[in-house]
């Protein structure tokens, strides 16, 4: 009924949320004495999920020269001294308001554990499911007393597939999925009248709300509650007047949204595709008020002809929506409000294999950030000549997910961001527990303001 909350999905929830109930609701109670604070400063995110395990040093880490480099050459930006891949153009326009982490270790090789870490910051417990970014960030959105207005409207989506789940946080935080952007989202077309509508609603609240488990001092996650919340999720978006804010014809204050800015996009016209779309869904969005929005590009896993599938597939795919999408939002005077991050599972090996491709290799490769508090045209990090190991501030996924909350104005330290306790009551944070050993922080200062 509601994007990734299909009875499967809900079942394993349910499940989940009985077995980490009192952590869950000690992150509940942490983040909501914070959350006029949290608020204040926070901005939004927008995820550039490039599934399979992207080729980094093919695209930010080029090495000319060496038997590792590769069939590309780099190209300059405008930010001076960084150079990328000579296949996007309109990102390296953009470079003023990005910067490059060039030397990131995290550890997961697996497609699966991969994707874990990288959405979560921690790697997979066989005791606690950790939440998504996105479902961290829309927790605390739904904390403000200010985000009723925001409520008819999911606060987490993910445009092309969700990667990972709300874990502890429950069901009400879940991705919320589109799967075709800029078409209603399915199954929210109300086939009876508004008014026929919220009658149901009310009766199954009346039904439903005595087999929902109360307490004075703290909610209860049980199964029911999940239900009525994943219920009163979708019925607001069926009710909602701001669901036209899905389509990509106009404009949240109602204008046409011009036909050339969609080309830029890849939204429209030739070769127009579903990242394309995304990313322009993705700046309305956070326009809209929404917390997370994560747009997916895959096709990434490339163990064999890697250098052409690059140049004629997902580079010029990928350089018109990320280019666009920075742009866009620069002129609309909303960078400094929404934190992009494009990220993968991991990187590629830098030797080239038997077949013409690159392999899997999570040891040195790149994520790249831009807006919010982040500072433009920065290089973080370096890898050795071959692009093997990290040889300048080595950097972490603790890192990585540091600077990203710091940029989006939450302050990742233990003694201000939200906590909670695992079942073994072990401590849990959101960017966390240690500083860096080297640098000392929790985050990477020299690329947040």
């Amino acid at each position: 009924m509601f994007g990734t909350t299909d009875r499967r999905h809900f079942m394993a929830h349910a499940a989940a949320g009985a077995a980490v109930a009192v952590p869950g609701l000690s992150f509940l109670a942490n983040l909501k004495a914070r959350a006029p604070e949290l608020k204040k400063k926070q901005k939004s995110l927008i995820v550039l999920w490039m599934g399979g395990g992207p080729s980094t040093i093919d695209l930010w880490d080029m090495k000319p020269g060496s038997p590792n480099g590769g069939e590309h050459k780099p190209k300059p930006t405008a930010a001076s001294g960084i150079e990328i891949t000579e296949h996007m153009p309109k990102v390296a326009e953009q470079f003023k308001n990005l910067s490059i982490i060039r030397s990131l270790n995290s550890l997961e090789g697996d497609h699966a554990r991969g994707t874990f870490i990288m959405n979560t910051g921690k790697q997979r417990s066989p005791i606690l499911d950790y939440p998504s970014i996105g479902s961290v960030l829309s927790f605390q959105q739904n904390l403000d007393p200010e985000a009723a207005k925001n409520a008819d409207i999911p606060a987490f989506i993910s445009v092309g597939g969700s990667q990972v789940g709300s874990g502890f946080l429950g069901m009400k935080y879940a991705p919320f999925t589109v799967q075709n952007p800029g078409q209603p989202p399915e199954n929210v077309s109300s086939a009876v009248a508004d008014d026929r509508t919220v009658r149901r609603a009310a009766i199954f609240e009346r039904l439903e709300g005595g087999l929902v488990q109360h307490s004075d001092k703290k909610p209860v996650m049980d199964a029911a509650q999940a239900h009525k919340e994943v219920y009163e999720k979708a019925l607001s978006l069926v009710v909602s007047t701001r669901k036209e804010v899905f389509n990509l014809e106009k404009e949240i204050d109602g204008k046409t949204i011009d036909t050339k800015l969609k080309e830029e996009y890849g939204a429209a016209g030739t070769g127009a595709n579903n990242f394309g779309r995304g990313c322009l869904l993705a700046r309305k969005l956070v326009e809209a008020g929404v917390a997370c929005v994560e747009v997916s590009l895959g096709g990434w896993d490339m163990h064999n002809g890697i250098f052409n599938a690059l140049a004629t597939r997902t580079l010029p795919t990928l350089d018109k929506g990320m280019g666009t999408l920075m742009k866009d939002l620069a002129q609309r005077g909303r960078l400094k409000d929404t934190v992009v991050v494009w990220m993968g599972d991991f990187g590629r090996t830098p030797r080239i294999n038997q077949n013409g491709g690159r392999d899997h290799y999570p040891r040195a490769w790149s994520v790249v950030v831009g807006g919010g508090n982040i500072k433009g045209g920065v290089v973080y990090g370096a890898t050795d000549k071959d692009g093997t190991a990290a040889t300048d501030n080595p950097t972490n996924i603790t890192d990585v997910y540091g600077t990203i909350y710091r940029a989006l104005g939450i302050d990742p330290t233990p003694e201000t961001n939200a906590s909670v306790r695992d079942n073994l009551g072990r401590p849990y944070y959101v960017a966390g527990e240690k500083p860096n050993e080297k640098t000392g922080s929790y985050w990477i200062k020299d690329l947040v303001s």
